[in-house]
Order: C-alpha cells, then structure tokens, then sequence
C-alpha cells in the first residue's frame, strides 16, 4: 500500500513544503551567486573576454536589465499560468544562459549571456515566494520559511565572489559559468520532480502593452544609468534616461487604463505595498548598489586581490544569513514594516561605520562595520520576504515577489551608479599610485555617508508607512465599532 501524500495535490505532485523552500532557496541562492560571482574579478574577466572598461560596467549590467526588464511580468506570468512552470523554465534558461557564457567565443556573446541570464533569474525569483506561500499556510511556518528565502539572499552574495575568484584563478573564468550551469541543469530536474503546480484560480489575460513599456522602460533607464557612469552630461545618456522615464509614465498610464494589469496600481494605496516596494527600492540604492562596487573600490585602496576581497564582503554577507534565519523571533514582537525599518536603520548604522577607510589601513579595520551592516541585511531581507507576501492578495503573491525585486534591482542599479559617480568626485591631487588611492579612499567615504544617508532615509519611509498603516487599522476598529453601536439589541 502506497504512503499517503505529504499535502494537498494539485495535479500529479503533492505539495512537499520542504521540497518546495529547499529548491526555491537554492535557486535564489543560485542567482546571488551567479550575479556577484563576476564583482571580486571584473577586470580579469573583462580582459579575458575581451571587453573594455565599458564592458566591465556591463558584466553586472546586463544581468540587471534581464531581470529588472521581466521580473514584474513574470510574476504575472507566474500567478496567472502555473508558478511551478515559469519557474522551472527560468531554471533552464539560467542553465543555458551560464553554458553560453561557458562557451562564448568573445564579449558580445558573453554579454548576452549575462542578459539572458537575468531573465532566467527574474523567471526564478519571482515565483519563488509565490510557491513559498502556497506550499506554507500563514503563521510561524511560513514566517520560518521565508527567513530561509531571506537568508539564502545572503548566501549567494557571500559565495559568489569568492567562487567567482577562485574559480577563474584556478579554472579560468569560462568555468564558473560552466560550473553554475551544471548545478542549475540539476536544480531544474528537481523542480520538475518535487514542486507541486499552483495559480490564481482566475487567470488573467495578457497585458501586452504593460510588458512592452515596463520592459522597454527599465532597458533603457538601466542602460543610462550604466552608460551615465563615464559622464553624465553625453547625448546619448540624456536620451536614455529621457526614453526610459517616459516609457515608464507611459506604463503607469496604461496600467491605470487596461481592465487586467500586471501591476495593479491600487496597490500603492496600501501602507504595507508601499513599505515593501519602497523598502526594496532603498535597498538597493543603499545597500545592494554599494556593496556590488565595494570590491573595486577595495582593491583601488587596499590593493587586495579578488578571493580577500570576496573574504572580507563574507563578514556582511555571512552574517546576513545568520540574521536572516533567526529573523523569525522578531515577528512575534515587530510588524513587518518596523522590522524594515529597524533592518535599514542597522544598515545605515555599519555603514557609518566604514568611513575612514585609508590606504594604509587593513581589511580588520572594516570588519565592525561590514558585521553590523551584515545583521541589519538579514533582518531586512527576511522582512522585505514577508512584506512582499502579506502586502498583496493570496492569489498574486508572485505579482508582489516580482514588483518587490523589481524595486530591489532598479535601485541597485541607481546606487552602483550614485557609488560609482561619487566615488570618482575626488582627484589626486600628484600624479602616482599612492596619490590615486588617497584619492578614491575620499570619495569612497562620500559614498559610504551617501549610502548611509539613504539607508536612514528608507528607515523613515518605512516608519512612516507603518505610521500609516496603524492609523488605516485604527480608524477601521472605530468604524466596526461604531457600527456594533448602532446595531439594536433586543
């Protein structure tokens, strides 16, 4: 006699929780990883593929645009077809993207395969939590789940820049696209065998003009942002911008219009919507962005080499997981919105605490600072997993996941660039090495107070959001009040 399913089936494969957060997390995992992987190496991988200096700023880039460009639509995707399915297939394309950077024969065909490797990551992340959430019932097991969701956030950034750096100096850097497209060709084996199919119950019909405009909107605003960081004032970078901001208003435009939106605008009308979206996107500018360009900053000053760049980030990313697994206990005592802004105001607190940076410091002299930051980033994915959830109806969790790490990536890709530009603000002032570094040293403490600042900044809107919300839940308790008052008792 055949054991008993774990869970409600759907279709041929029961819902298997562990299952289900395992290969979601992994998968997350995966993709930290596969984006930060080339940040300790930029310019060993760049000359090795034959790319310029403004094929290093697209390395990063083109995974960004991939995934800030199909995240949104892929959540809608994902609700309204299957999230099992849409994920699955990002797991694939992920494989094949990485085998194409395995293999490809100059910088073009990299670049491509780091642009497609962003879709793939968008198809993963978000319907993870949407299938997280499904496979979960609301209270303490899903608050558990989503920390590990959180955590796994944490340690993809904590491998990937060491694997990264490893891997290409002992392997070459066609291997670490190889080795992920190995792990993620397996990964899409086991989604396929253990995840269980779920979806809105009343699938919507395709928002094509909101995909063309959201797509092409955010392409080309990354693209400015990324072409902005060799000097703002170019034609084409005014254009860029330009175009990507009118396409974006052109989206919200008809998003308010069409019947059946990817994104439902009425969502910003919600203190826990606008604390999620916007808590993401302050992370991003002020933590994701800062710390996707502190190795270059870090071997500019300190003269480290790519694994003891990729050794010294493992303190904030490290303990970015730690916190974020035990994130959990904070929910019985702090809304989620609170627990966004505490996770910001810790990030912004180690922040601060970098400044000071010097050429004739040591990596220790980061560490404080990195290990309190690295706390305040678990508190504050594990927050952000939760809010992108509850923030939105049951039905379109995948929606919420993708407009969450939308805002997430957008925002990194304008904090790279605001770190980048501030960063560069200061000049030798003698020609020489010494004189180089002292002067990115300067500027890299005008990024560290502009990335602190921002952090402290997205503190406030959280608490305002909550601020908000409280008076939303107080002035509804009134009003049921009110309305029991009235109601006759015999």
């Amino acid at each position: 006699m055949s054991p008993a399913p774990t869970g409600p089936v759907i279709g041929p494969v029961p819902v298997r929780p562990a299952a289900t957060l395992f290969t979601t997390a992994v998968a997350t995992a995966l993709v930290t990883v596969a984006y930060t992987a080339p940040t300790a190496s930029l310019a060993a991988t760049a000359e090795a593929a034959h790319l310029g200096a403004g094929g290093r700023t697209w390395i990063l880039t083109g995974t960004l645009v991939g995934i800030s460009a199909l995240l949104l639509t892929a959540g809608s995707a994902a609700d309204d077809h299957g999230r099992k399915r849409v994920f699955t297939f990002g797991v694939l394309l992920f494989a094949a993207s990485e085998a194409l950077a395995a293999l490809s024969p100059g910088g073009a065909a990299y670049l491509t395969a780091r642009v497609l490797l962003g879709a793939g990551s968008a198809a993963i992340l978000a319907p993870a939590l949407g299938l997280i959430s499904h496979a979960f019932p609301p209270g303490p097991a899903r608050i558990r789940a989503l920390g590990v969701w959180g955590a796994a956030v944490g340690l993809g950034i904590a491998i990937g820049p060491v694997y990264g750096a490893l891997v290409a100096q002992w392997a070459g850097w066609r291997a670490v696209g190889g080795g992920l497209a190995v792990v993620s060709a397996a990964l899409a084996a086991l989604a396929s065998a253990v995840l269980a199919e779920s979806r809105a119950d009343r699938p919507r019909p395709l928002d094509p003009w909101g995909v063309l405009t959201l797509a092409a909107g955010t392409t080309l605003l990354i693209a400015g942002l990324a072409e902005g960081r060799t000097g703002w004032g170019r034609p084409a970078v005014l254009v860029l911008l330009a175009a990507g901001v009118l396409l974006l208003a052109l989206f919200a435009l008809v998003e308010a219009k069409v019947r059946e939106p990817i994104l439902d605008l009425s969502l910003f009308r919600s203190p826990g919507f606008i604390a999620a979206t916007g808590g993401a996107m302050f992370t991003g500018l002020s933590m994701v962005g800062f710390m996707s360009y502190l190795p270059t900053l870090l071997q500019g000053v300190l003269g480290l080499s790519g694994p003891a760049v990729g050794g010294v980030l493992a303190i904030w990313s490290g303990l970015s997981v730690l916190a974020a697994l035990q994130a959990r206990r904070l929910a019985a005592h702090l809304a989620a919105t609170t627990q966004v802004a505490v996770g910001l105001l810790i990030c912004g607190i180690g922040e601060a605490g970098l400044y000071g940076l010097d050429p004739d410091s040591t990596w220790a002299r980061l560490a404080p600072g990195l290990a309190v930051a690295g706390i305040g980033s678990g508190v504050l994915n594990a927050a952000l997993a939760r809010l992108a959830v509850s923030s939105v109806p049951a039905h379109r969790a995948a929606m919420g996941s993708g407009a969450n790490n939308t805002s997430r990536y957008v925002g990194s890709t304008l904090g790279v660039a605001v770190t980048v530009a501030v960063a560069a603000s200061a000049h030798p002032t003698a020609p020489g090495h010494e004189a180089a570094a002292r002067a990115l040293a300067a500027g890299t403490d005008r990024a560290i107070v502009v990335a602190a600042v921002l952090c402290f900044a997205g503190a406030l809107l959280a608490l305002a959001s909550r601020a908000a919300e409280s008076r939303r839940t107080g002035a509804a308790e009134g009003a049921e009040a009110t309305t029991r008052e009235r109601v006759p008792t015999n």
